[in-house]
């Protein structure tokens, strides 16, 4: 039985004239939003364009911080039994090197894992209504200040006030721009997607694979065992689009072309195509990252998630972090209501709260240049490989214990020649 039938959605005709906090966008940062206020006994509104357990492009990989945003939400050992539990993340150069990475990982469709997490913060007390489209924010007579949301439910249009507006509608800029937030249309990167069921490769290939290699350049390529005998493969390009008259446009990409082009150099892909079967199409997304490209708030609204650019671009992960920013987005409002603060104060402390991840962010973009020059990946693995040290450096990046800039830095190159 599916999370679904224990926690069936409400009626979008049954939607509330107002709310404490109208939430716009029920995936990780949303719906881990919404718990967080709704434990706090906040009356939440969640709604979503698309059915709860909607499908999501996305690598669905697990790393560290989306194990620390789930404990904390207390999901993570409902989100472990169904996940593939994974123990390194294997690191393969343009000439074939290798090396395993350890870390705390799993992989689980985000399928799955949204569902799990919207029922969570219907469990906690917030009420879901799907499908409904956020259209526009409603604001005061001075047409300054957010309080609540134009929505479109069926073929027509209802308005829901609210104390506060969060804005989780993920990379696509239409609903940011709606809002008056976007700063950048086009998105850092994009990414290729698809599942093939193959049970005849389950434990042939046991990590999260990351490979690297000319074929792909400036992307990499990926394969990670989830559960249920499937793999999840695809390809991502970061900087895929460069400043035109501050608009960007996109650079002369055909993501399938390059994914056909990873399946020819990268022999497990050619396998797992081979003698898989793929379920669905390949499927394509946009990336925001670097919590860039967007406004973080405006009076009465906050953008969360992947909306506040909450990628790394290096890794391409986002799913931990776009949970951590919603609990980040709810821990400023709720502060705002114990402590009496006016608007003004509740967006300051929440753009803090992103300010201080900020550093991380950057230091992760600077590790990017790995993927426009993958001999420095070689470099890596031919090191790593013979310094424990090195190795243990490599998995603080994926617990964000170690600083990936410095991997790459030129101090840090020279280091990888000296250190044991």
């Amino acid at each position: 039985m599916s999370q679904s039938e224990h926690t069936p959605q409400h009626s979008p005709a049954a939607l509330p004239q107002a709310c404490e906090v109208l939430i716009i966008g029920a995936g990780p940062a949303g719906s881990a939003c919404a718990r967080v206020l709704a434990q706090a006994g906040v009356d939440v509104v969640l709604v979503d364009q698309q059915p709860q357990g909607r499908d999501k492009i996305c690598g669905d990989g697990l790393i560290p911080d989306s194990h620390a945003a789930l404990a904390r939400l207390g999901l993570l050992d409902r989100v472990m039994a169904r996940a593939e539990p994974v123990a390194h993340v294997a690191c393969i150069g343009p000439r074939g090197g290798r090396i395993d990475v350890p870390g705390t990982l799993a992989v689980l469709p985000r399928q799955q894992l949204d569902e799990i997490l919207c029922v969570a913060a219907q469990e906690a007390g917030a009420k879901f209504f799907a499908p409904v489209r956020f259209e526009a924010p409603l604001l005061d007579a001075a047409q300054q200040r957010v309080i609540g949301a134009q929505l479109k439910v069926g073929d027509g249009q209802q308005e829901l006030r609210a104390d506060w507006v969060i804005l989780a509608t993920g990379a696509v800029p239409k609903a940011l721009t709606a809002a008056g937030l976007c700063e950048r249309h086009t998105p850092s990167g994009v990414a290729l997607r698809g599942y093939v069921r193959a049970p005849a490769m389950v434990g042939r290939i046991k990590a999260m694979e990351v490979v690297w290699c000319k074929a792909v350049q400036p992307g990499y390529g990926w394969i990670f065992p989830a559960p249920d005998g499937c793999f999840n493969i695809g390809v991502g390009v970061t900087d895929s689009h460069k400043a035109v008259g501050g608009k960007g446009a996109k650079k002369e990409l055909n993501l399938r072309k390059i994914f056909d082009a990873f399946v020819e150099h990268y022999p497990p892909a050619a396998e797992l195509m081979r003698e898989g079967e793929l379920l669905g199409d390949l499927k394509g997304a946009p990336l925001r990252c670097t919590l860039s490209g967007a406004k973080w708030s405006r009076p009465g609204l906050l953008a969360t998630g992947e909306a506040a650019g909450s990628t790394y671009s290096f890794t391409g992960e986002g799913i931990g972090k776009a949970m951590e920013t919603g609990m980040l987005a709810a821990d400023a409002v709720l502060a705002g209501r114990s402590k009496a603060w006016d608007e003004a104060q509740v967006r300051a402390a929440y753009e803090q709260s992103l300010l201080a991840l900020k550093p991380k962010f950057d230091l992760y973009e600077r590790a990017n240049k790995v993927n426009a020059h993958p001999w420095l990946i070689d470099l890596l693995i031919w090191r790593g490989n013979k310094s424990e040290r090195l190795r243990r450096r490599m998995s603080g990046v994926l617990n964000e214990t170690s600083n990936p800039g410095n991997l790459i830095s030129l101090k840090g190159i020279k280091r990888l020649f000296f250190e044991g």
